[in-house]
């Protein structure tokens, strides 16, 4: 990567927060996380992260609100959102869907599962060269 790739965490675990941000930074992230959504939402428009991992069950508003703020402000409206939940039910994964999430990925989840998620979005999304 030349330049480093910003993700953006926004879930209410901190500690779980830290364990991503601990993973990705010495693979040449640059990683912010948010422990609220109204942070996370603020964060995302001021940072312009290249990737949002998104919790769904957070105090607050609940991911699926921060996903459609997310989509309707034109600032961060481009920015591919991975939803990263604990939720696996199929009504959870259709919503996330039907407002435009990138990816669905359940908890937990091994750090290198989440690394090939990540890379494929960033690829997909032009953000990383193909290999």
């Amino acid at each position: 990567m030349s330049q480093a790739k910003k993700i953006l965490i926004i879930d209410d675990e901190r500690e779980f927060c830290v364990l991503i941000y601990d993973y990705l930074r010495p693979r040449g992230y640059e990683v912010a996380f948010a422990t609220n959504p109204d942070a996370g939402i603020e964060t995302a428009r001021d940072l312009g992260p290249d990737l949002i991992l998104l919790d769904i069950m957070m105090p607050g508003k609940n991911g699926f609100e921060v996903l459609k703020g997310l989509k309707a402000n034109p600032k961060t409206a481009s920015i591919p959102v991975v939803m990263l939940t604990a939720l696996d039910d199929d009504g959870s994964r259709r919503n996330s869907a039907e407002n435009f999430s990138e990816d669905y990925i359940t908890k937990p989840v091994s750090c290198e599962a989440l690394m090939a998620k990540i890379e494929a979005v960033l690829k997909r999304r032009g953000h990383i060269e193909k290999m």
